[in-house]
C-alpha cells in the first residue's frame, strides 16, 4: 500500500513501490530475452534529471532502437552463447571464478531460512543476477517478510559484493547494445541502494 504524502516528501512506502519497480524491471529484463510487448513499456519510461532519472531516458532510447529479434539475439549471446555467454550472471562466478560455489549455498540457505521458495519457469541457479534481483523485488513489494534490517542484510550479503560489478561489465562489453543501457541502470541502482542501507534509518 502506497503510504499519503506529507508536505510534498516522498513516503517510506512510496520509495518501497519504486525500489520494487527497479528491482522488478532489472529481474524481467535479464531474467529472459525481452518480447516485442516488453520493449513497448520500456520505451515509455520516462527520466529526469538524477543519474537514475538519465539511466532510464537512455534505457527507453535503447529499448525504442531495437527490435525483438535483434534484442534476443542479443540476449543470446551475452547470457547463454554457444557453450557460454560473453558474461555469466552469478553471484558464485563473480565472487569466485566458479560457479555452483559457496556464495551459491549461502543464498539458498538465506531463502530458506526465510520460507522462500522458487516458482515460475527460470532454471537458473538462485544466485542468477535476476532471481536475486526478483528476491528483493519481493521484499520492496511486501511479498515477502522481510523489515529494512534484513533486506540490508540480503543486500549485503549476495548483491553488494558482486552486483555493481557485473552491471558495470555488462555495461562496458563492446557486443552489448540495448543492454549496455540495462548495465547502467543496474550499476546506477545498485550504487544508490548500497548507499541507502548504509545510512541510518
Amino acid at each position: 500500500m502506497v503510504g499519503e504524502e506529507t508536505s510534498g516528501q516522498t513516503t517510506t512506502d512510496e520509495i518501497d513501490v519504486l525500489r520494487g519497480a527497479e528491482y522488478g524491471l532489472l529481474a524481467v529484463l535479464l531474467g529472459a530475452a525481452p518480447t516485442t510487448d516488453l520493449l513497448t513499456r520500456v520505451s515509455g519510461l520516462r527520466g529526469d534529471a538524477s543519474v537514475l532519472g538519465m539511466a532510464h531516458v537512455e534505457l527507453a532510447a535503447a529499448a525504442d532502437a531495437t527490435d525483438e529479434t535483434a534484442v534476443g539475439r542479443e540476449y543470446f549471446n551475452l547470457f547463454i552463447g554457444v557453450g557460454r555467454g560473453e558474461l555469466l550472471p552469478y553471484g558464485s562466478y563473480y565472487q569466485t571464478g566458479f560457479l555452483h560455489e559457496r556464495p551459491l549455498a549461502r543464498v539458498r540457505e538465506d531463502l530458506a531460512l526465510m520460507g522462500i521458495e522458487r516458482a515460475g519457469a527460470m532454471r537458473e541457479p538462485e544466485d542468477h543476477i535476476a532471481i536475486l534481483c526478483e528476491v528483493m523485488a519481493g521484499f520492496a513489494r511486501g511479498e515477502f517478510a522481510a523489515d529494512l534490517a534484513a533486506q540490508a542484510r540480503f543486500f549485503e550479503r549476495h548483491l553488494a559484493p558482486w552486483a555493481a560489478r557485473f552491471f558495470a561489465d555488462l555495461e562496458t562489453t563492446g557486443s552489448a547494445s540495448f543492454y549496455k543501457s540495462v548495465g547502467r541502470l543496474g550499476r546506477t541502482f545498485m550504487e544508490l541502494e548500497s548507499e541507502a542501507f548504509t545510512l541510518p534509518h
